[in-house]
């Protein structure tokens, strides 16, 4: 999940849990909202941590050529 599309879950729990009067049979729109929070705020934080350790790069190894001079031809 994208950065983008955890802010789109926290925007819309939101929405759900302070912005609708809704009622609906056997549904708590304000628990879904809730949880959708939760999930969105849980998908950034993995998100930095995954960002934090793709920053990190590591220099290549560097490998040691020794030329033979009995093998070269002239």
């Amino acid at each position: 999940m994208s950065m983008g599309g955890c802010i789109i879950l926290i925007a819309v729990g939101a929405i759900l849990s302070f912005a609708t009067d809704w009622h609906m049979k056997g549904v708590n729109l304000t628990l879904v909202g809730w949880i959708f929070m939760i999930v969105g705020l849980i998908g950034l934080f993995v998100f930095r941590s995954v960002g934090r350790r793709r920053g990190v790069v590591m220099p290549p190894a560097q490998t040691t050529v020794i030329e033979d001079e009995r093998n070269r031809r002239i």
